[in-house]
């Protein structure tokens, strides 16, 4: 016996010998249906589920998770089976919540049949015995076609709100395009961003006319409602720190494309239909000179659809622009512009490493003497530099600026070489 709600209520489905695997599938899906006639007095249309549901699928998690009161757990399909796991939440906002960090029990979305009474449209994951182990299919049901239309509508709307304090992460795999939606737990200002401020006003209005309410702009100039920007330079220049920003101050949902070897023309289809219907939204495509060649053409055709796309700011990022396609730059509705993320002068790495708090440490002097020393550093090695400086002083250990500054040059002299050993010697088994 299960309980359910405070209620006792035996599980719907009892697991019998001797049928197959369809056949328990099949019973549970009748046993369900018939349960929600006969709790809630009226029919209930088993509605294809396919990929289109999924956004109803992501709000039922966090409703489940924040113990919304909409949705109802109604019944167990099957008794000796998992009803409640444990999550760990990262911490950070989800939906219009703050959620503390550490582990959680959190009732399964898997086994259990969820309700929402007041949108009278019902979800749950039945558990399939494979032979491989155990798997589950999705089903929904509604007591209407009306019913699912309108819990869809509110979901489009609820799932923008959420995602503005999320980013959604699409990564092509051997199987198809996984989706995860991970919260903003630290988000980064635009005050945050060190580059040269003619290129960070340029790019920040660009973005923020895109996104204007009316959209007016591109309206009353005829300009076709898309934009694409590809942002390269080499590794720690600031790339992912200002898509970062982006993704935090924009009132638009904000998604990552990660391409892999796995990346086609069907999971570029599949990303940009996505993309299509959280638009007006910003795409962000990293180490865009990844994309396989056989997927590039297909890229290029997709990138050139009158109005299919219309509603996506895209932002490409790459460390090797001799490597992108010539195909793709200069030409609108692609990548409109191209900017570069120089290596900082020595006015930004003065503002960067203050912005740090390296002047709390040693001082003025000592400070702008770090700034000398570290001409062609990038922002990721400042940062280090300071790292080695910040824990140095906690340990109480003598800060040498110079002897820190030449130690991390021959560092990186021996990565970019590739020449790690001093000599030949060796010590250990030899073959």
């Amino acid at each position: 016996m299960i309980i359910i709600n405070k209620l006792d209520r035996p599980a719907l489905v009892p697991l019998q010998v001797g049928i197959t695997d369809y056949e328990h599938f099949a019973q549970a899906v009748k046993a369900v249906q018939l349960f929600l006639a006969e709790r809630y007095g009226k029919s209930w249309l088993i509605i294809s589920n396919e990929n289109r549901l999924e956004e109803a699928w992501d709000r039922l998690d966090d409703d489940v998770q924040l113990m919304n009161a909409e949705v109802e757990l109604s019944a167990t399909v099957y008794d000796f089976f998992g009803v409640r796991d444990v999550v760990y939440e990262e911490g950070g906002r989800l939906a219009e919540q703050e959620v503390a960090a550490g582990y959680k029990i959190s009732n399964s979305i898997q086994n259990q049949l969820y309700v929402y009474p007041a949108s009278e449209v019902a979800f749950v994951r039945i558990p399939v015995w494979m032979h491989y182990g155990t798997d589950s299919e999705k089903v929904c049901f509604a007591a209407s076609d009306e019913a699912i239309l309108r819990f869809m509508n509110e979901t489009q709307t609820k799932r923008r709100e959420r995602e503005r304090n999320s980013i959604t992460v699409f990564t092509d795999t051997n199987n198809g395009v996984d989706r995860e939606t991970e919260r903003l737990t630290r988000s980064v200002q635009r005050e945050d961003v060190v580059m040269d401020d003619k290129l960070k006003k340029e790019l920040f209005r660009s973005i923020d006319r895109f996104f204007d309410s009316d959209s007016s702009f591109y309206t009353t100039y005829r300009v076709p409602y898309k934009r694409g920007i590809l942002l390269y330079g080499r590794p720690g220049n600031g790339k992912t720190t200002l898509v970062k920003s982006i993704a935090g101050s924009v009132s638009a949902p904000v998604a990552y494309w990660q391409i892999t070897e796995h990346t086609s023309s069907h999971s570029i289809d599949e990303v940009f239909n996505e993309a299509v219907k959280m638009a007006p939204m910003v795409l962000v495509i990293e180490d865009i000179d990844a994309m396989p060649e056989h997927a590039r053409s297909f890229f290029l055709n997709t990138l050139d659809g009158a109005t299919s796309k219309e509603g996506i700011f895209l932002i490409g990022t790459t460390n090797y622009p001799e490597k992108i396609d010539p195909a793709l730059m200069n030409r609108a509705g692609r990548f409109d512009r191209a900017y570069e993320m120089p290596l900082p002068d020595r006015a930004l790495r003065l503002q960067y490493l203050r912005q740090l708090g390296l002047v709390s440490i040693v001082g003025e002097e000592e400070e702008a003497l770090a700034a000398d020393l570290t001409e062609a550093f990038s922002f990721a090695q400042l940062n280090e530099v300071y790292l080695t400086i910040a824990l140095l002083w906690y340990d109480k250990e003598p800060i040498d600026l110079h002897q820190i500054v030449r130690d991390m040059k021959q560092t990186l002299d021996k990565g970019r070489k590739q020449t790690w050993f001093k000599g030949n010697d060796t010590v250990g088994f030899l073959g």
